[in-house]
């Protein structure tokens, strides 16, 4: 069996918790150089690289600064850190309910991000945590949307980290999710709902279709009043945005949802008013590393049901 290329260490560090982007440069080309090939795959506007490269900023697996001239050559790896975006700090506590040799379990916020992505970098779970946990080879075993409030299960150990991940592709893990959406006698409930989930790179948001369905949740209401529920969500999949999907398919949007039923938009820089009434409750499953049974708990209490006046405002 073919052996997979040792892929080197990073020469530079992190930043602010954020690796730094590595690049491989790909077999085959017309490129002459290095500096050739990242001009023309990161686009990253006329005199960007030249000027990364002339200070040093791109460096090749011994650590030393990539010239203009240096030669392409297959296989090679560099790296350079991207320039952080400005972000917005989200004002709210990133809790540690678990800590041990192995993983931790982190208590997000709403707003939060779970790992670097687009224009959230290092305003996410994963680069909070290495910063304030001094654990810069944390990684993240699953993500929560950024809306979404609640557990995180992240690894400590690199080479542990693909132990944990299996955890949610095999479905061995018991979540379970709590929301506030509008209540509806008509609704019937409990109920198990099934559907085929897509979503389509460059559209915010998820659409139902014909076909077999790839996406299961548990749906019960645990009370009511005031013309609102709390409900209990139990995914038995883990499509993008399926609880979300299946509680508007129900006419039960969940409170604070800016794309279903109507995609809204983002909503202006440093806007943390009415956050998606959506909670990741409960963590529970068998640590393949330790064989310890774990059950963690969310403490965070979703306004829209404790204090309604509060979250409208």
């Amino acid at each position: 069996m073919r052996r997979k290329p040792r892929i080197p260490p990073s020469p530079l560090p992190q930043r602010e918790g954020v690796d730094p982007v590595r690049v491989k440069l790909p077999q085959g080309g017309a490129w002459g150089t290095v500096r050739d090939h990242l001009v023309a795959r990161l686009a990253a506007g006329d005199g960007v690289v030249d000027g990364m490269l002339d200070a040093g900023l791109i460096v090749g697996a011994d650590g030393r600064p990539v010239e203009r001239d240096t030669a392409y050559v297959p296989g090679m790896f560099v790296w350079f850190h991207r320039e952080l975006p400005d972000e917005e700090r989200v004002p709210f506590a990133l809790d540690v309910v678990y800590r041990d040799e192995h993983i931790v379990v982190a208590d997000k916020p709403h707003f939060l991000a779970t790992t670097p992505r687009g224009s959230h970098v290092a305003e996410t779970v994963l680069a909070r945590l290495r910063r304030d946990l001094g654990i810069p080879e944390l990684g993240a075993a699953h993500r929560l949307d950024r809306l979404t409030a609640g557990l995180v299960l992240l690894t400590v150990r690199p080479g542990e980290r693909g132990a944990y991940q299996s955890l949610f592709r095999d479905k061995l893990v018991h979540k379970e999710y709590e929301a506030v959406a509008a209540y509806d006698p008509e609704v019937t409930l409990p109920r198990t709902v099934r559907s085929r989930i897509v979503k389509e790179r460059g559209l915010l948001a998820a659409r139902e279709v014909a076909g077999e369905p790839n996406a299961v949740s548990r749906i019960e209401l645990t009370e009511h009043r005031d013309g609102r529920g709390r409900y209990r969500l139990l995914p038995r999949t883990g499509q993008t945005h399926q609880l979300r999907v299946h509680m508007n398919a129900l006419g039960l949007p969940i409170l604070g949802d800016p794309l279903y039923p109507v995609v809204t938009g983002p909503g202006p820089a440093g806007d943390f008013r009415r956050p998606l009434q959506l909670l990741a409750r409960v963590l529970e499953f068998t640590d393949p590393v330790t064989g310890h049974e774990h059950r963690f708990l969310s403490e965070r209490v979703l306004t829209a049901w404790s204090a309604y006046e509060d979250w409208v405002r």
